[in-house]
């Protein structure tokens, strides 16, 4: 390849073979100097942590193949990267290429995928040392994972929740662009929430009122926790909530219950805890990560249906305080229709796809062509659709 010939890249079975720091030199260099990092997820304490609680490993079907580029014995550029052989946790859905391609003769299975587990933000995925060697480092990233896909005779190479400049990379390696779609709220500026509701139609200002209203009538309080202020005793419930929320929606929760030791060990100042309670009891709790500018809603449970507390504590609370610290925006996970309602609007996300039998790729490319331009006409629509006033719309 064109500039990197002089760059090694090798084969991680696991975060424990690369220092932190080297790793983290890539993956977040705007922490360096103290801060946040853009978001936590591809950051060594993170994916470590889903390692070393037995949430990534053979058991759940997540085995690390992460890619480590070099340059002169210097790593200059990581990747995050699995050997999968399932599509659960994802959140970008492949199953039916899958079985097309396994209702052909073929084996689908395993596959590699370059992402966070369970974790569907966007963010970098070719983590490249910032510098003269940024661009070499990330293509060979992407040769190296083709290479590995190819080799080891792999069906496909996924690359999810990445960011459209990193598209233009894998657009350059032959990789197929895939589009999809979530819900965020985008931080105009507003002094409070009240603010925020003065730019919506009157009937949803109305509704989300009441809503919160309803919810504040659980006859309980509210605490957000985070950092220090979060126990070992706060972990303990939302475990509880965790297990019944993953129980209902993939059959078995993904992450371990050390994962969220390991979080209050190592990243309690990356969480920030909703934590609903009555007489002491904790009823209720939404889990978010923090990012220098955005604030990630990952996971909700709860012991008893309160209505309209799920709104509260995943939504509304994510508002206020992305609010009250600045960021630009909350990003509420994958899916759900019902959060236009509450002020997140629609946006693209992308992925892009390393498809090895030429035929199956063309196949895959015509049917992504296809899906972009409904994805496209479906933003537009719900956009229109938006609870703002017209004529705010097209900003939200």
């Amino acid at each position: 390849m064109d500039g990197s010939t002089n760059i090694e890249v090798t084969v991680l079975t696991g975060l424990s073979e690369i220092p932190a720091a080297e790793w983290d030199a890539c993956a977040c260099p705007e922490a360096l100097a103290g801060g946040r990092p853009a978001d936590p997820f591809t950051t060594h304490r993170f994916l470590a942590a889903l390692e070393d609680s037995g949430s990534v490993g053979r058991r759940s079907g997540w085995q690390p193949r992460h890619l480590v580029a070099r340059h002169a014995g210097r790593v200059i550029g990581v990747m995050p990267l699995y050997a999968k052989s399932h599509s659960q946790g994802e959140y970008i859905f492949d199953h039916n290429w899958a079985h097309a391609f396994e209702q052909a003769g073929g084996e689908y299975y395993p596959k590699l995928q370059s992402a966070v587990p369970f974790t569907p933000a966007t963010g970098r995925r070719l983590l490249a040392l910032p510098g003269p060697t940024e661009e070499i480092a990330r293509a060979a990233l992407l040769q190296g994972a083709k290479q590995l896909c190819d080799s080891n005779g792999l069906s496909s190479m996924h690359v999810t929740f990445c960011t459209e400049d990193e598209l233009e990379a894998g657009a350059a390696q032959g990789l197929l662009a895939r589009s999809s779609q979530q819900f965020h709220w985008e931080n105009r500026g507003y002094a409070d929430f009240t603010a925020f509701l003065a730019e919506l139609s009157s009937r949803k200002r109305k509704q989300i009122r009441k809503e919160r209203t309803t919810a504040d009538a659980f006859g309980g309080e509210v605490e957000i926790l985070t950092g220090d202020a979060l126990r070992p005793e706060h972990w303990d419930a939302f475990w509880t909530f965790y297990q019944d929320t993953g129980s209902r929606k993939w059959g078995r929760p993904y992450l371990t219950r050390a994962f969220f030791d390991l979080v209050q060990e190592r990243l309690r100042d990356d969480a920030l805890l909703f934590l609903a309670s009555r007489d002491g009891e904790p009823v209720a709790g939404a889990l978010n990560f923090l990012g220098r500018n955005t604030l990630y809603g990952r996971y909700w449970g709860c012991t008893e249906e309160i209505p309209c507390l799920h709104f509260e504590l995943c939504y509304y609370r994510a508002i206020d305080f992305a609010i009250a610290h600045g960021l630009a925006r909350v990003e509420a996970g994958a899916q759900g229709d019902h959060k236009l309602a509450r002020g997140y609007m629609p946006v693209t996300t992308h992925s892009m796809h390393w498809i090895s039998n030429p035929s199956f790729r063309h196949a895959v490319e015509q049917y992504l062509e296809a899906e972009r331009d409904a994805i496209d006409h479906e933003i537009e629509v719900l956009t229109e659709y938006g609870p703002f006033r017209k004529g705010q719309q097209g900003d939200a």
